[in-house]
């Protein structure tokens, strides 16, 4: 397998561009390839058959000779409980979802061993991250909560005219308003009280609005992604397959949605990955549904 192929990135929309960045920050020089299915984001609310068939659809997709990848990064938490197993079967080559880095970052943060998921209703509804955590540790402790109103927080504001020029690690309280303020207060309820230390955020998109998460659960308490950690499990797949690409070698990023709104997604996309989108591509999704 030529090892200047690219790593695929899919999303259900702009969150898995979290992943994308810290992918690039771990592995520069690696070349990208990013879908996000922006036209039919949120996942989360959407029956576990109906994102499996999406997945089953954006597999295709990538396998196609114009978009062929040697590793599949499915940066939706949604996806990833409803369709890598899937997509695996489908696939010759390795698809890495984002629950089992997450998993491990949790476990890995905690001391008190009791800990908190915070993700959209259908990861909650799946249990893959309690399975995943005491895959881990049998001993650990875990509540979840649902929070499908972070993520309509999170692609409205950061696609809007306001976004434009900013870059989220250095302007991370660009989301932190009243609106979202209350949203998590109600939200994160459920795991108050629980002497939780460590809270795992179970959604790409959910790690934009960390400050409002933290100002909330208070600074006792730990709050990690599976940005990083997957970034990590990527290179180490491509570092067991010998598909590293070589030192030196000059990354491209290719960027494509379902969503008609491009420019909007150029300024989401340059706020969230941090450097500017050279072009985006758009995928209609009758496209997408004509691989099925």
């Amino acid at each position: 397998m030529p090892s200047d192929r690219s790593i695929g990135v899919f999303d259900s929309g702009l969150g898995g561009l979290t992943v994308t960045r810290a992918i690039a920050a771990e592995l520069p020089q690696e070349s990208i390839t990013y879908l996000g299915d922006t036209a039919r984001c949120p996942y989360g609310e959407r029956p576990q058959e109906e994102v499996r068939d999406f997945c089953a659809q954006i597999a295709r997709w990538f396998s196609q000779p114009e978009h062929d990848v040697k590793l599949l990064v499915v940066a939706c938490n949604t996806a990833t409980a409803a369709g890598v197993p899937l997509m695996q079967r489908m696939l010759p080559i390795p698809v890495l979802g984002v629950i089992a880095p997450g998993a491990r970052a949790v476990v890995q943060a905690t001391h008190t061993r009791r800990v908190g998921v915070l993700a959209t209703e259908g990861t909650v509804e799946s249990g893959q991250y309690p399975r995943a955590i005491h895959a881990l540790d049998a001993g650990v402790q875990v509540w979840q909560a649902p929070s499908p109103r972070s993520v309509r927080i999170v692609e409205e504001a950061v696609a809007s005219p306001h976004a434009f020029g900013r870059d989220w690690m250095e302007d991370r309280a660009f989301l932190d308003t009243e609106a979202a303020r209350a949203v998590a207060e109600e939200d994160l309820a459920p795991l108050m009280g629980r002497g939780i230390d460590a809270l795992i955020l179970g959604c790409t998109h959910f790690p934009l609005l960390k400050p409002v998460y933290q100002a909330v659960m208070g600074p006792g308490v730990t709050i990690v992604s599976s940005a990083e950690e997957t970034a990590r499990e990527a290179r180490r797949y491509l570092e067991r397959g010998g598909t590293l690409a070589p030192a030196g070698h000059e990354a491209r990023y290719r960027f494509a949605t379902t969503g008609d709104e491009l420019a909007a997604f150029a300024v989401a996309g340059e706020y969230i990955f941090g450097r500017q989108l050279a072009s985006v591509a758009h995928v209609d999704v009758s496209t997408l549904e004509g691989l099925a």
